[in-house]
């Protein structure tokens, strides 16, 4: 897991829309990406409904 107040990068974000299509756990995605299943929970919810990793770019 990742230290500190770092902001989730756009490639990230890219990936997490990825792993998210494919149905994988938010378990799962926080453990590839480095970071609490809370922010996973956080950044599906700035995303949208489908996520969308450019609307929530959008929104920083």
């Amino acid at each position: 897991m990742r230290k500190g107040n770092k902001r989730i990068a756009y490639p990230d974000r890219k990936k997490i829309e990825e792993m998210e299509r494919a149905g994988k756990k938010v378990t799962e995605i926080a453990e590839a990406i480095g970071v609490h299943k809370a922010t996973i929970y956080n950044e599906l919810r700035r995303g949208g409904t489908p996520y969308s990793a450019d609307v929530a770019q959008k929104t920083v």
